[in-house]
């Protein structure tokens, strides 16, 4: 029931290749008409805040939210909806917190946010590094995705072929982002939201039908077939074979909440807005949009186990990484009609497009900051200048992910995912907090959490049980596992915040003198935003 024929491999072939077509015509009409900096980096701020709202949750809405979440929540029950609620979590953490400072003092990259309270170019070029250190690993994981995909969907065995759809994705997210700019980007995200919406929500429906509507019977029938009985339906799950599964567990929200809320891909959305009402408003469809996924995700998810048995979804990936594929498919039954098929197509060339646009909107941020961070601060450079700069920074970004992503496709993902996550949590999540909103932080404290945060991290990651000592993880021949918890952020977020602190507290003191004036000066711009008279 679970395998796909050749008139759905058929069917999503085209569709693959019919999608990739119309996402570059939109990027040729919609990208600049020339080289202008506000037009290539923020769209001149004209999306309404429904289409911002949109490329918001598309943003959050990566591969790791469909895929990864997906196959927890099918192999872990309770402990997986819990997972995909930290993600809507950290959106309103976004929202709420620091959607609209962000927007009032950034202008487009990470390093105009924290550059605007504590300036300086050590300050922009740490930026810079910490913002490559927290994007590359997801793009990797997403880009591998690709291959991982189209070859089961396609049923492609050949290693070669893998490779080959990585590095014609990989073209294409280059191609996305530097002709694009964040017009075309945010038009992929929005179609890419709206197809994976509409055909997660039809699919979540025919499974909720095939249980009589009631989500009690499918969650009951699912925790039958899950070989853990009613611990299917408890705390726990997930991390049960570890020595501390309950700060496991607390570790990794802590990552998703924090690090999710703050990587620079999302936060470069809060860019283009025009005003802080539309900030508002963005933040406010994004929400919406993301909660109902959630919940589209985990009938889809708790379905595939349902319908197919937890060594169904095992066989087909043993991290459950195909679990809302198999869902999808599940749910139509035996045979596909021409309608069915015609959907399931949708589901695929979604999670397709998925994959292609969240690593297109990674690139962009990556390719922004090393242009405007780094070779723009170097030296005075024109607008077409530096706009050719990011084009160009798009391919040196690209490439060498590209690369990466070919090596790594045929080992565990996972710590390249929560790398990123614990990179943003550890070092910009405390960055950002501590630059909007306390008097005395200093230079020498925002460089100290930028530096510490992601030292900790990447020191810690090492002796995780995700790069080795498992059968699952990155090296499992090997056992350098020395670090008792799954993810770092339990340790790691806490030093960020502590280096900051350490950092401010040993700085000079005419230097906090001088940063807690500097503050007092701009704090109306960081927490109301530009006055009327100033804006017009």
């Amino acid at each position: 029931m679970t395998d796909f024929d050749g008139t759905a491999q058929s069917w999503s072939l085209v569709a693959f290749c019919t999608v990739v077509t119309l996402t570059l015509l939109l990027c040729v009409l919609t990208g600049p008409d020339r080289d202008d900096l506000a037009e290539f980096y923020t769209g001149y701020r004209s999306l309404s805040p429904l289409r911002n709202g949109l490329a918001i949750a598309g943003d959050y809405i990566s591969a790791a939210t469909v895929l990864t979440v997906g196959g927890i929540i099918a192999l872990c029950g309770y402990d997986g909806v819990v997972l995909a609620l930290s993600t809507l979590l950290s959106l309103l953490l976004l929202m709420v917190l620091l959607a609209e400072p962000l927007h009032h003092t950034g202008k487009f990259t990470m390093g105009d946010a924290l550059g605007r309270r504590l300036p300086g170019r050590a300050v922009r070029v740490t930026a810079c590094a910490v913002t490559l250190a927290s994007l590359v690993p997801m793009m990797v994981v997403q880009l591998a995705g690709v291959g991982q995909l189209l070859a089961y969907v396609l049923g492609f065995s050949d290693s070669a072929m893998r490779s080959g759809c990585v590095v014609g994705a990989g073209a294409l997210m280059i191609t996305y982002a530097a002709i694009g700019g964040m017009r075309g980007t945010a038009l992929i995200q929005i179609l890419k939201t709206v197809m994976l919406l509409g055909s997660g929500l039809i699919v979540a429906t025919l499974v909720l039908h095939t249980f009589g509507w009631s989500p009690r019977n499918l969650f009951q029938a699912a925790a039958r077939r899950s070989g853990a009985g009613d611990a299917f339906l408890r705390y726990g799950l997930q991390f049960a074979g570890g020595a501390h599964s309950g700060l496991d567990m607390v570790s990794t929200q802590c990552a998703i909440v924090l690090g999710g809320a703050c990587l620079p891909h999302v936060t470069m959305r809060m860019y283009s807005a025009g005003s802080a009402r539309q900030v508002r408003r963005a933040m406010s469809w994004a929400v919406s949009t993301v909660a109902l996924f959630v919940a589209v995700v985990v009938v889809i998810a708790v379905g595939a186990t349902a319908l197919i048995g937890r060594t169904g979804v095992t066989a087909a990936d043993p991290r459950g990484n195909t679990a809302y594929l198999l869902g999808a498919r599940a749910a139509f039954g035996m045979q596909l009609s021409h309608a069915e098929s015609l959907l399931f197509t949708a589901v695929t060339t979604a999670i397709f497009l998925t994959l292609l646009a969240s690593v297109a909107s990674m690139t962009l941020a990556c390719a922004n900051s090393l242009a405007h961070d780094v070779a723009a601060t170097r030296r005075p450079t024109t607008p077409q200048r530096e706009t050719a700069l990011a084009r160009l920074a798009a391919l040196a970004v690209g490439v060498p992910v590209i690369l990466l992503a070919v090596v790594a496709q045929h080992r565990s993902l996972q710590p390249l995912a929560i790398l990123s996550f614990c990179l943003g949590a550890s070092a910009i999540a405390p960055a950002l907090v501590y630059s909007l909103f306390w008097r005395r932080y200093t230079r020498a404290g925002l460089l100290c959490t930028l530096i510490g945060g992601s030292l900790s991290v990447l020191v810690l990651i090492t002796g995780t049980s995700l790069v080795s000592g498992t059968p699952q993880s990155a090296f499992p021949d090997a056992d350098f596992n020395w670090f008792p918890f799954t993810t770092t952020a339990l340790v790691s977020v806490p030093a960020g915040f502590l280096c900051g602190v350490l950092g401010t507290l040993l700085s000079h003191r005419r230097t906090a003198v001088r940063e807690r004036d500097r503050y007092e000066a701009v704090e109306p711009l960081l927490l109301a935003g530009p006055s009327r008279r100033a804006s017009r």
